[in-house]
């Protein structure tokens, strides 16, 4: 039997984006005193590599999800990105100065991008190109179900608590809440995949059947490792880039400066995420695209919240997780369609619509808020 190598491009993008992460960490000084040149050239490289490995990255991780299964595949992405996700976060909010706001904008900006702009491209393609696609009702209600309880109990219950300011916990608070979500989160992740596995998956297929349509060339293992490079890679070069952003737009005084880097760093991280859930719904597998989209929602707030929250509780900077009152508006409506929309279990063009208007609505407000 022959033996099928994978394209040299599935390895020289994952590791050089941490090589190129790498170079412009430890030589941060010298391109800070280069020519306006040499920094744009930079950006430049940047920006090709991160959406370069952005498909590679999507590559493996199909490849490991046919090999692994679902919903165990979706999960390794989730589980990835989140991860790298929340460290991108911590680093950034304890960089310099206390930066209070960045994690809330950053998780917002996640749940979003995610509850109206992927899921909108997701109903509106899918209905383009299939007319009527349907859903599991137990499963998309489940995850809309653990998405509403940590949102509200994460970025809108702090605006009405009585032990601190508005918008705040207090230590005894955030650590009782962080454990709330990753109970929750836990105890959704073991009804996805153990106790109503059927509910989130359109078709329970064998092992063989994967096998024997998974892509050729390397192996399960290879594929995650590639995976996690490309990932981290992906997320450091991210992490450049905003802080890059973030010292602009603070300079220019523009307002907002926190929501914008929030919605960027955000945007690239779920980039691999939201390109792999619009595949899916354009193959008619609607089911396992708002399991990506969907579920990266819930990880966003299950996982990275407890993280930023015990970083704010051992370093003893404040962590302010209230939303002002046009996001919370903003939020409760993305969640509230999101209930209409997947009620019926069919979807169409139309519902996509819906999604995607008020996701450019939250774009304007960023900018003209």
């Amino acid at each position: 039997m022959a033996v099928h190598r994978l394209p040299i491009s599935q390895y020289l993008f994952p590791i050089g984006s941490l090589g190129l992460a790498a170079v412009i960490y430890f030589g941060a000084t010298s391109i800070e005193h280069s020519p306006l040149s040499i920094k744009i050239l930079a950006l430049v490289a940047v920006a090709v590599f991160i959406f370069a490995t952005v498909f590679v990255v999507l590559h493996h991780a199909e490849a490991a999800a046919l090999r692994l299964g679902e919903p165990f595949g979706t999960l390794l992405l989730t589980f990835s990105v989140t991860a790298i996700e929340a460290s991108v976060i911590v680093s950034m909010m304890l960089h310099g100065e206390n930066n209070p706001t960045l994690a809330r904008e950053s998780v917002f900006s996640t749940v979003m991008i995610v509850c109206t702009g992927v899921v909108g491209v997701c109903l509106t393609l899918g209905g383009l190109k299939h007319r009527y696609q349907d859903i599991k009702r137990q499963g998309t209600n489940a995850s809309l179900t653990v998405l509403m309880a940590l949102t509200v109990l994460t970025l809108i219950l702090p605006n009405y608590t009585l032990a601190t300011g508005p918008g705040t916990f207090s230590a005894l608070q955030l650590a009782f809440v962080s454990i709330l979500s990753i109970l929750l989160y836990s105890a959704f992740i073991f009804a996805q995949t153990v106790r109503h596995r059927g509910d989130f998956i359109e078709d329970l297929t064998s092992g063989a059947e994967n096998e024997e349509h998974a892509p050729e060339g390397g192996k399960a293992t290879v594929n995650v490792l590639l995976l996690l490079v490309g990932l981290a890679g992906i997320v450091l070069l991210t992490e450049q880039v905003a802080g890059s952003i973030e010292d602009g737009l603070e300079f220019l005084q523009v307002p907002q400066a926190d929501a914008i880097v929030g919605f960027f760093v955000a945007a690239l991280v779920l980039m691999p995420e939201a390109v792999s859930a619009v595949r899916a719904a354009l193959n008619n597998e609607l089911q396992r695209g708002l399991n990506v989209a969907l579920g990266s929602a819930c990880a966003t707030i299950g996982l990275t919240i407890p993280a930023i929250g015990a970083a704010s509780l051992v370093t003893g900077r404040t962590l302010i997780l209230g939303l002002g009152s046009g996001d919370t508006v903003l939020l409760i409506l993305a969640l509230a369609i999101s209930i209409v929309s997947f009620g019926t279990g069919r979807t169409t063009m139309l519902t996509g619509l819906v999604h995607l208007v008020v996701f450019v609505a939250y774009l304007f407000l960023i900018v003209v808020p």
